[in-house]
């Protein structure tokens, strides 16, 4: 068994990590570990956010440490939510809240469908250094109400191109087969396998 650290204390996300890495992984995240730093998100990109988590954690611990930014892109926004997608109503927002004022705008605007896109960025780290970065983009749009009771964060509001249902009305098994988390996750995975 193989153990890797997410350097997260979102748990559905860790759960989503570990449901597409599979048995033969020990996942676990910063929630069991209290005295894990908060690492701020002060970087213009979901790679350089990434990276500061990942190398900051992994200097702290021996495990193989995973680091995920990721989030939404809405064309008719200028790319926004974007790197502040889990911060979009406030620094403490909620998922609830944010998309509450996700949808208030959207609301403004004119259509009813929005293109936009999911877009991750991972970091592998090991005692303080970048061992590889890994990228993964899923097309679609958003709608400007919520449907579907699986996932977190904007799956409730946006369909992969397609499909008619949104990411929190489709399966995991679907959703873990195209998503942005899954084509970051499988480049990571063989980065690992080819280094050994």
């Amino acid at each position: 068994m193989q153990t890797l650290l997410v350097a997260t204390r979102n748990r559905h996300k860790t759960g989503e990590i570990g449901q597409m890495l599979g048995s033969g992984w020990v996942v676990r995240d910063l929630t069991g570990l209290p005295d894990a730093p908060e690492v701020e998100e002060t970087g213009a990109t979901f790679a350089e956010n990434a990276a500061l988590k990942a190398i900051a954690i992994s200097r702290l611990f021996t495990d193989l440490v995973l680091a995920d930014d990721s989030g939404l892109a809405i064309d008719a926004l200028n790319g926004d939510p974007g790197v502040r997608s889990a911060r979009f109503a406030g620094e403490n927002a909620t998922d609830a809240q944010n998309r509450w004022k996700l949808i208030g705008l959207l609301k403004t605007l004119p259509a009813r469908e929005f293109p936009a896109r999911f877009r991750c960025e991972m970091v592998l780290a090991s005692r303080g250094e970048r061992l590889g970065s890994f990228s993964g983009t899923v097309e679609g749009t958003v709608v400007p109400l919520e449907r579907g009771n699986h996932g977190f964060g904007y799956d409730s509001m946006f369909i992969p191109t397609g499909y008619v249902q949104t990411f929190a009305e489709l399966s995991s098994e679907i959703k873990n087969s195209l998503s942005h988390r899954a084509q970051a996750l499988a480049g990571a995975l063989e980065f690992l396998r080819k280094r050994g």
